[in-house]
């Protein structure tokens, strides 16, 4: 059944053309009606033309105006590196306590870090983290010797960007209370980081085919990305 407050909402809003990111976000932000602080979301699909099974996008992208989560961390290192850890911000720090935590289903973190040798013994848990999205990847900065700068980047303000079996990315750049400011930045940082996945997998032509952004209650606009991606 739909809501009073979504009745409210601009209708038919796919058959309008894509505008700049710039021009929506008030839009989006106008259309935040729920009584939460709504996060600001894009949603990509790649070119048909491309083998979307051959195109693995996989990455990470540190937002510069911030993602406004509050990420809890976890790390798996050896006690001489657990102060680094714990000093940098990590919620749970641990070694093989940890692990085997982890192993009986106790997984109370949304990111987990670990330092190379750890690396070895997490790996035989991929039935566990997988699934979850937490197993830790030397690709995306989370297995580590620098656990200060691997924390602080998760904490600061993270986002992954990956496609689905169907060529679907999905991704925030922040909240309704950001400023227009912040949120563009955030933007424009993830079209760079897709700019450069682009040339990684020897994309021919564009890589994304159609951009919307919307809000967590809002109703979706078609997006004009601003450059050839």
């Amino acid at each position: 059944m739909t809501s009073k407050r979504f009745k409210k909402l601009p209708e038919k809003t796919f058959d309008l053309p894509a505008e700049s990111v710039d021009k929506l976000i008030p839009i989006i932000k106008k259309n935040c009606t729920a009584k939460f602080d709504e996060s600001i979301d894009l949603s990509f699909q790649i070119n048909h033309k491309q083998k979307k099974n051959e195109i693995n996008i996989r990455t990470i992208v540190n937002l510069p105006g911030g993602s406004g989560k509050n990420v809890k961390v976890a790390v798996v290192c050896e006690d001489a590196k657990s102060n680094e850890a714990k000093t940098a911000g990590a919620d749970t720090v641990g070694g093989d306590d940890l692990i085997e935590k982890i192993k009986s289903g106790d997984i109370n973190f949304e990111k987990l870090i670990c330092t190379p040798s750890m690396m070895i013994k997490l790996s035989k848990l991929g039935k566990v983290l997988g699934p979850k999205g937490l197993m830790p990847n030397p690709k995306l900065g989370s297995v580590t010797e620098d656990l200060k700068t691997a924390v602080h980047d998760a904490k600061s303000g993270q986002a992954e960007i990956r496609n689905d079996k169907d060529g679907n990315i999905g991704v925030s750049i922040g909240k309704k209370s950001f400023t227009d400011d912040k949120l563009v930045k955030n933007f424009n940082a993830i079209l760079d980081t897709l700019d450069k996945e682009k040339s990684n997998n020897v994309v021919k032509g564009d890589l994304i085919k159609s951009s919307f952004i919307t809000s967590t209650m809002g109703v979706s606009y078609k997006l004009k990305l601003g450059k050839n991606i």
